[in-house]
């Protein structure tokens, strides 16, 4: 069996060490919004440092999921006082799963509040991909995931949920239109 992986990556507005009100309000929201995703069916596991610490990401403990890394446009700093994204790197027991998490509830709620916090790239800010049962996926293959879908589109090793694939390499949209099942939508990057 499959299970999807996701990773997000925003380039923040402000460090995330910084003790700015906007600053804040991101983090207290994202301690509420990562413990109802944790609980949220179809959800399995998220990169988490061995010590907790989200403000050392460069320097943390990420055991399985590897040494943290983000994509090579990305040009702000590398230290606890510098650092200014935010990452995530989870499994999934499918798309629609993880599309009920991210787009209902708490999360929907932060999503809107995005433009608050975050500046807009022009690169792509999620990718999923599948991987085999037992794999946890690393920092590094959710990078070149991303890399690959900004720079090459959606296809079965990268993609979104707009243009998205099954296990098997298959697009969702023609087949599950063909069958009359859930799609998961028109969202892009």
């Amino acid at each position: 069996m499959s299970h999807l992986a996701l990773y997000t990556f925003g380039v923040l507005k402000s460090p995330l060490a910084d003790p700015a009100p906007l600053t804040r309000e991101f983090y207290d929201i994202g301690e509420a919004v990562y413990r109802r995703i944790g609980q949220h069916p179809g959800y399995l596991a998220h990169a988490e440092a061995a010590d907790g610490d989200r403000g050392a990401l460069f320097e943390a403990d990420w055991g399985a999921w590897g040494d943290f890394a983000v994509p090579t446009w990305y040009g702000k700093g590398h230290t606890v006082e510098t650092t200014a994204l935010a990452a995530t790197l989870s499994l999934w027991t499918d798309l629609r799963s993880a599309f009920d998490a991210i787009y209902t509830g708490l999360h929907r709620e932060a999503l809107h509040r995005r433009a608050d916090w975050f500046e807009r790239t022009g690169h792509a800010n999620y990718v999923f991909w599948w991987v085999s049962d037992g794999v946890i996926p690393t920092w590094r293959d959710g990078v070149s995931r991303l890399e690959h879908l900004d720079d090459h589109g959606s296809a079965p090793h990268a993609f979104t949920f707009h243009d998205s694939f099954t296990p098997d390499g298959t697009p969702t949209r023609s087949s599950a239109k063909a069958a009359g099942s859930w799609t998961p939508g028109r969202l892009g990057r």
